[in-house]
């Protein structure tokens, strides 16, 4: 399960948790424009704009769970079982695999208006990767320094929302997380009023008292709302430092601990890796589960006209700076 979200002060931001309950050995991915793009049903990008994201490199073939263009446009996707479904190839539509659909996209769209019209032409389709390496079931949150989607190919086709929270989880579908918003629509970052009894004198014996039953589990409904609701109440100031602080403030708001979520056979789900991106500035910083020190990777620091994936394995043994 995950969590994704996009945030605007001085810069824009774009980054998200990644839960699971084992690690692919993920590298800081850089891909520069002149590295080859190629697609199982669609001519290659031989040029295409630089990236940089999280990626499981495969045969020189780098996979995104999330990513960020030199444009600013961000992209994630993230654990949708039960309800993706892939369609078969389509005669006069861009087939896309879905574990191509983030370096097309990326590739090509220098602003979310772009990727609305690249949409129009799109099948997401059955196209797995490898025998070894089948399609995951994901929906994806596409976001700009304006505004986010979020892309789901379901039973009855491609939905494409409007995503006003710049928030996205797992299941279920987007439209249903933000009807779930409704349900707490009276909670409030400032002190409450007292609507209970215009005959009974009650008052705030705590600071906080405006969220509560905000939800604190660890479902995907539940971090949909909590991650919603601290982003949207979130304040910050508007240097690199706060920014980034902050983002990784609201991220660590529904971060998962290992042991909370037993999935059978000793195995557990836990937050692998949060991520932060400052669109803008093409800066990548992350922090592991076992590392809560926060690591930056500048993807302007490399040759981005260059024809060769820049990795970067994750720095994952914790950080500690001994002060005295």
């Amino acid at each position: 399960m995950c969590t994704a979200i996009a945030y605007k002060t001085k810069d824009f931001y774009f980054g998200r948790n990644f839960d699971l309950e084992f690690s692919y050995q993920e590298t800081v991915t850089i891909t520069p424009r002149n590295f080859p793009l190629p697609f199982r049903e669609v001519n290659t990008l031989s040029n295409h704009y630089a990236m940089i994201g999280m990626a499981y490199v495969v045969e020189n073939y780098p996979l995104y769970y999330d990513a960020v263009n030199e444009k600013g446009l961000g992209m994630a996707g993230l654990n949708f079982p039960g309800n993706a479904v892939y369609k078969q190839k389509t005669e006069g539509q861009d087939n896309i695999s879905p574990f191509e659909f983030i370096p097309w996209v990326l590739g090509q769209c220098a602003s979310l208006a772009e990727v609305r019209k690249l949409l129009e032409r799109i099948n997401l389709a059955e196209i797995h990767f490898s025998e070894e390496l089948p399609l995951s079931p994901l929906h994806w949150m596409i976001s700009d320094k304006n505004g986010s989607i979020v892309v789901e190919s379901v039973e009855d086709g491609l939905k494409i929302y409007d995503n006003p929270v710049g928030v996205l989880t797992n299941n279920p579908t987007f439209d249903m997380q933000m009807t779930y918003l409704n349900h707490y629509m009276g909670l409030t970052a400032e002190p409450p009023e007292n609507y209970f009894s215009k005959d009974l004198k009650l008052s705030p014996y705590s600071r906080g008292m405006g969220a509560m039953g905000l939800p604190g589990d660890l479902s995907s409904a539940s971090r949909f709302v909590k991650a919603a609701f601290t982003k949207m109440n979130s304040v910050s100031g508007e240097s690199e430092s706060e920014s980034v602080s902050q983002f990784f403030h609201i991220l660590g708001s529904v971060i998962q601990q290992k042991g909370c979520v037993h999935l059978g056979e000793g195995k557990y789900e836990f937050t692998i890796y949060s991520a932060c991106c400052n669109a803008d500035k093409g800066i990548y910083y992350y922090m592991t589960y076992e590392n809560s020190q926060i690591t930056a990777v500048d993807m302007n620091r490399e040759n981005l006209e260059g024809s060769s994936l820049a990795l970067y394995p994750l720095i994952e043994s914790q950080q500690i700076n001994n002060q005295n």
